[in-house]
């Protein structure tokens, strides 16, 4: 028992989770977590510096080597690989790189051999081999080839289309230019030419073309600047620097050229963030980091010129290691459809199996003894009904729509273009479309049932605003002037007097600005100091203005407000930092910096005043603080002499435009909405009152609580007969009695409990001991498996649980655990899902969920990279799913619903022509008819059907949310309505065949003629086919134009146009043995009797179709129906209002830094190396506030 509770994660844990921490780091493994010890800090500092220094330079898995200025030395045989047979190529690679599939050679048969691939087309190729076979074939071999090729050469010319995009794009980089140490000199060569072990020069704004070493800069130190948007979607810049010894020694050009450095490292990989290496030179080894090398696709930035050595080019570079191939995804309706079309080639088999054992039959009873009928073969009936199934194949081959995918596609393409146009997903203020990146998803948008959102950045803006502090126990930022009376309508501060003030604070409390001048408290000048002081910001002077570069934007925020109070930062060195204090200018000493990660939570710094006194200043994470100063905490003694609470920050940041509107349409749509951050729970509950997700009504769950409700539905559960007890029915048990409006806030560390992912320390002598015998070896299995029951059970009761919950709200989660949120409520709910976010912590989710979304906002380019549709504004996914969304798994259900029932129609025509025909496969239509049905005469209106039809407008769509269920419910395309469709077009087939043949039996025409032969039957039934299939689009159109009724009726002339074309004979003489219906329309279509066989024909298929649509719409109308109905009242009503948004008052939750905050400037600071005097402003990244009261507003 000891064993298992060491090895196992139970319930009863010794220690409760932590909701102010962050669980575990997603990259940290058990043997990390095990060997982490307690951090003290200064001391930890120092032994992570001494490991760094003193490890060994070489590593076993250090086998890439590189040679500066030598590029023979990468051609010796050691480093040739063989590729083909006994052709070889360096290991090195080139520096060009390649995302093009075909080039002119390979282009036809690479293309052609991935088309063929898929299932159809293959399909369609064997049966044009089987066409080929006289013994066999009914068809004319065109009747297969000419709607093949007309398939493959739109798919042919959209792959060739993007390729050729893709040469572009190669091209344009491959030809870019840098400088080239050649023959001893900088030259001017293309990225395609540079080598590994190439020393090259880039300059300010210039991208890196391959992985290199920074040798040397035009900065001190050798500082380089760089911005990694393109890598990891970050905006602010990064630095980098050179070793001292290159710093020194590789300044000029000769020196550069004589650099004769060898260099081994690892391999190349994608691990962007690490490297290891050393490089020999000058009989001395350096070692090599991450800090030291310039990746491909960064940015050189504030940097005049630097030189590096290349160590990894082309398809080496991390970069190009990290585009490995996105999972393709698929939508719902695209399985559906394939097994519906396998479901049609089981009825294809089936109809052909049994036609050719009537075929034998028949040949055993009539053909055998009908002297009239023999063909000069003696082959048995068995045999003749043998040929006849493959006959029947190739006839009935139409029930297997050919041009179904490519029609799939081009609406597809067409619906992501729609969304690209839409202005009202336009955001000026950064210019900033919409943008489908993927045309495969788009009907899957209107079957959404669970939102996974992020908050900083998508649900707020991310802009961060000083609003009020605390400061020796006097909260200020109220509307007062400076005799502290309140007032409702007063005027800004006005910062005039201060000449930093940036002028762009708005602030209220004219009290505060009293009390800072008069300086009649020391605490609030300190306050305001302590913000000036303790940060890692950099500072830029542009035209007499100060600019400041900070690693987040809370911190950005502090220290303009500080600015703006009077107490600016001005400069820095790294040992000093100079600050304006109510106009006086005072430098003080640095004596240390701690820097801000997450596990401190909080930044220290220590400085020697002007008079010589030593002070430390602390800011951080309300909690952390606060255990610094608890008088009870005896492991804190030495702090909490020192230390005095100077006060909190409250710094705001707003909800975007439109938030609480789009979650209320997006719930009245049954959508649920979960938000998945790693803010702390008082900040993640504030936002979720702030965004309407939880009201004052609402009961909110907590981790502990519901884990009690968990571990006795568990325990119930074994009491049952157990995890394993899969045969008893299960009757679902809800968590919560009916009624009540209910949330769920649960912290990442109370996730991990829940759901049994906590990672627990196990004894080494576990790890050692193996089994012995076999039954060791079966009851450690048997051990595993009922910890794996359990872990699924209680994670499928967890979700059970937080799905009838209103609201869903995950706090202080890491990446992987958004990513396994939204995995859970896949596997366990099989819900399709959505996640939306704005930063790199968000691509794991982005990339999990059915539908990715990414919101180009202040944390760089990685979620939008990552994602399927992307825009700049949360409030734009109401129009994403309400209205493209819905419009376009309506539009798709109707085309495939459409679809298959006008090929049924079509091809099932000769299923009843062959009870009087023998079996034989004769055709019902003539040959060029059944090669152009689908390619021209019934393609155009279901392809504008599929991309224009709407059943109601986009506005009525936003007014009337509870239309979007039809498409969670699978309502509009699923087997029963499959099944309907085949079932339709067997009536349609049955009429259009028995009509116009009881029609011909015994039929006189004008003339004295009977009109009865094949050809004219074929015409007639061909000719109100085409009428029928196109006037039953029509009454399946919901939105009519134009266009609609142009293609329709332009479908139906060009029909009868061709038709009489292909029965002249002009056409007959060029080509007699293709056109052999010579005549027959003219002949056929001049009796009157023909033209009412064929009126009544299509009046017999549609008015059964018009009476059901009428009593449907009269006595079951849908939700859609009845605002169709009422559209022109509803239009003519005044627009619908927004609701009043009931705005919560100021929260005295407290919050603290986010997760995500990085790490800021110290170590730069503090190395001593240079400070650029000019840099570009950083954008922030994620933060949630420091030692701060926060509320969040609406915008």
């Amino acid at each position: 028992m000891n064993t298992e509770r060491d090895s196992e994660t139970t319930f009863e844990e010794d220690s409760q989770p932590n909701d102010e921490v962050v669980p575990y780091s997603d990259d940290e493994t058990e043997d990390e977590l095990e060997d982490q010890e307690p951090a003290v800090e200064p001391e930890q500092n120092r032994v992570n510096r001494e490991a760094e220094e003193n490890r060994e330079p070489f590593r076993k898995d250090c086998t890439w080597q590189v040679k500066a200025n030598d590029r023979n030395f990468h051609e010796q045989p050691q480093f040739m690989n063989t590729k083909f047979l006994c052709i070889k190529e360096s290991k090195y690679a080139n520096n060009a790189i390649k995302t093009y599939k075909y080039n002119a050679l390979t282009f036809l048969p690479m293309n052609l051999f991935e088309q063929f691939k898929r299932a159809a087309n293959f399909y369609f190729l064997v049966l044009l081999i089987l066409q080929a076979i006289p013994q066999i074939t009914t068809l004319a071999w065109y009747t297969t080839l000419v709607p093949l090729l007309v398939v493959l050469g739109i798919t042919a010319i959209k792959d060739l289309v993007d390729d050729v995009a893709r040469h572009k794009m190669d091209n344009e980089i491959n030809n870019r230019t840098c400088e080239v140490i050649k023959d001893g000199r900088f030259k001017i060569a293309k990225w395609k030419e540079v080598q590994v072990g190439d020393v090259i020069r880039l300059k300010k704004n210039d991208f890196i073309p391959a992985d290199i070493l920074l040798l040397s800069s035009s900065e001190p130190n050798s500082l380089c600047y760089v911005e990694t948007a393109e890598l990891d979607g970050e905006t602010n810049l990064k630095f980098k620097m050179a070793l001292e010894a290159t710093h020194q020694y590789l300044q000029n050009e000769n020196s550069l050229a004589t650099f004769d450095g060898f260099i081994e490292c690892e391999e190349p990989n994608n691990r962007l963030d690490k490297f290891t290496g050393t490089l020999f030179w000058r009989k001395t080894s350096f070692p090599l980091d991450a800090d030291k090398i310039l990746l491909r696709g960064c940015v050189i930035r504030n940097t005049d010129f630097c030189h590096g050595l290349v160590i990894f080019a082309g398809a080496d570079t991390k970069i190009m290691k990290n585009s490995g191939k996105t999972r393709f995804k698929r939508t719902k309706i695209d399985y559906l459809m394939n097994y519906m079309v396998y479901t049609i080639f089981v009825v294809l088999i089936l109809l052909s199996a049994g036609l050719a054992i009537g075929h034998a039959y028949w040949e055993a009873q009539v053909g055998n003894f009908s002297w009239y009928l023999y063909d000069g073969e003696d082959a048995t009936p068995s045999y003749r009904g043998f040929l006849n199934f493959w006959g029947y194949i190739i006839v009935l081959n139409t029930l297997v729509p050919i041009s179904l995918y490519v029609s799939v596609e081009v609406i597809r393409l067409g619906q992501s273009y729609f969304i690209n146009w839409d202005l009202q997903m336009y955001y000026p203020e950064k210019d900033t479309p919409a943008k489908a990146r993927t045309t495969t998803l788009n009907e899957q948008l209107g079957q959404i049932h669970y939102v996974f959102s992020d908050k900083t950045g998508t649900l707020t803006q991310n802009i961060m605003t000083f609003k009020k502090c605390c400061i020796n126990g006097q909260i200020y930022g109220d509307h007062r002037d400076a005799s502290q009376h309140n007032h409702s309508k007063i005027e800004q501060v006005d910062f005039s007097w201060n000449m930093y003030a940036d002028g762009k604070l708005a602030f209220y409390d004219h009290y505060l600005i009293e009390q800072i001048q008069s300086g009649k408290e020391p605490e609030v000048r300190q306050f305001f100091f302590l913000l000036a002081v303790c940060h890692t910001v950099m500072v830029d002077r542009l035209d007499s203005q100060l600019n400041y570069q900070a690693a987040s934007p809370d911190e950005g925020a502090l220290v303009n407000a500080a600015r703006n109070f009077g107490f600016a930062f001005l400069a820095r060195t790294q040992n000093t930092i100079t600050i304006s204090e109510l106009g006086t200018e005072r430098t003080y000493n640095v004596l240390a910096i701690l820097d801000f990660n997450s596990d401190r939570k909080r930044m220290s710094i220590i400085v020697r005043t002007p008079e010589g006194n030593i002070k430390l200043y602390c800011k951080g994470a309300d909690t952390v603080i606060y255990e610094r100063l608890h008088r009870m905490n005896p492991t804190k003694q030495e702090t909490q002499d020192a230390l005095d609470l100077l006060g909190a920050t409250a710094i705001e940041d707003k909800l975007q435009d439109g938030v609480p509107e789009t979650i209320s349409k997006l719930a009245k749509a049954d959508i649920k909405i979960w938000v998945l951050t790693g803010d702390k729970k008082e900040t993640a509950e504030n936002i979720g009152f702030a965004c309407e997700l939880l009201t004052e009504d609402t009961t909110i769950c907590y981790g502990e609580d519901i884990n009690a409700l968990l571990h006795t539905r568990m325990e119930n559960q074994r009491n049952r007969g157990g995890v394993y007890a899969k045969f008893v029915p299960q009757v679902h048990e809800p968590f919560f009695p009916s009624g009540g409006n209910r949330a769920l806030i649960i912290t990442g560390s109370w996730l991990n409990e829940i759901l049994l992912e906590k990672k627990t320390k196990k004894s080494n002598i576990l790890k050692l001991k193996f089994p012995r015998t076999e039954e060791e070896r079966r009851m450690r299995t048997q051990s595993k498996r009922r910890l794996e029951a359990k872990k699924e059970q209680q994670q499928q009761n967890f979700v059970d649980l937080a799905c009838e919950c209103s609201a869903v709200i995950c706090c202080r989660v890491t990446p992987k655990q958004k990513a396994m949120v939204v995995d859970l409520v896949k596997r366990y709910k099989k819900a399709i899902t959505l996640a939306i976010g704005d930063g790199a912590n968000d691509v794991n989710m982005i990339k999990t969920a059915h539908i990715g979304v990414g919101i180009s906002g202040q944390e760089g380019m990685q979620a939008v990279m990552s994602s399927d549709y992307s825009f700049a504004q949360f409030r734009y996914l109401q129009r994403l799913l309400l209205v493209h969304g819905r419009w376009s798994y309506i539009r798709m259900c109707k085309f495939l619903r459409y679809f298959f029932y006008k090929n049924f129609a079509f091809t099932l025509v000769h299923f009843w022509y062959s009870f009087f025909n023998g079996y034989s496969a004769q055709t019902a239509y003539e040959d060029w008819f059944i090669t152009l049905y689908n390619v021209l005469y019934s393609s155009l209106p279901v392809l504008l059907m599929g991309l224009l039809d709407q059943d109601v407008s986009d506005k009525l769509s936003l007014r009337f949310p509870g239309l979007y269920v039809v498409g969670q419910r699978d309502l509009l395309f699923n087997y029963r309505r499959f099944f309907v469709s085949l079932l339709h077009g067997i009536l349609t087939s049955m009429i259009l065949f028995f009509i116009p043949f009881g029609a011909y039996l015994q039929t006189v025409g004008q003339d004295g003629e009977a009109p009865s032969d094949y050809q004219s039957f074929a015409v007639t039934i061909a000719s109100a086919l085409i009428i029928t299939v196109n006037f039953q689009i029509g009454l399946d159109t919901s939105y009519w134009t134009f266009v609609n009724a142009f293609s329709i009726f332009g479908s139906i002339a060009l029909y009868f146009g061709i038709m009489f074309d292909f029965h002249s004979a002009g056409i007959h003489v060029l080509f007699p043995s293709a056109f052999q219906f010579t005549g027959t329309a003219s002949n056929a279509l001049r009796q009157p009797y023909i033209w009412l066989t064929i009126i009544l024909t299509v009046a017999v298929c549609l008015l059964p179709v018009v009476a059901i649509r009428f009593l449907s719409m009269t006595i079951w109308p849908s939700e859609s129906d009845k605002i169709q109905k009422h559209r022109k009242r509803l239009k003519a009503e005044e627009q619908w209002k927004r609701r009043q948004v009931f705005r919560r008052g100021v929260s005295t939750r407290r919050s603290a830094y986010a997760f995500s905050h990085q790490r800021g400037y110290a170590d730069l600071i503090s190395s001593g190396r240079s400070i650029r005097k000019k840099r570009s402003p950083l954008d922030a990244v994620i933060a949630d506030g420091t030692a701060e009261y926060r509320r969040t507003v609406e915008s």
